[in-house]
């Protein structure tokens, strides 16, 4: 039996995405997928998510994060791609 091999991407999302509860329901759709990482806020009012995990689930939480909650308004979505960690854990929202 394989193991699906583990991914890592870094994401900066811009737009209307503070004060929408962009970084709690981003935690929630990451958990719901089993994913490791974390969500915060920017000082620019952008929001960085940092996701680990199956590469299916991760794809499937960039095309959320495009779109993002309700009340969010996605303007841009920069993806950078990196060498996972394996650092596991929960998904988190950072302060």
């Amino acid at each position: 039996m394989s193991v699906a091999p583990t991914v890592r991407i870094r994401l900066r999302v811009s737009g209307v995405v503070q004060g929408v509860f962009y970084r709690q329901s981003t935690a929630l759709e990451a958990q719901r997928l089993g994913l490791a990482g974390a969500v915060r806020n920017l000082p620019d009012g952008s929001v960085e998510v940092v996701a680990e995990g199956v590469r299916a689930a991760v794809e499937e939480l960039v095309t959320w994060c495009r779109r993002g909650p309700p009340a969010a308004r996605v303007d841009a979505l920069q993806a950078e791609w990196e060498s996972p960690t394996g650092d596991g854990g929960r998904f988190t929202v950072l302060r």
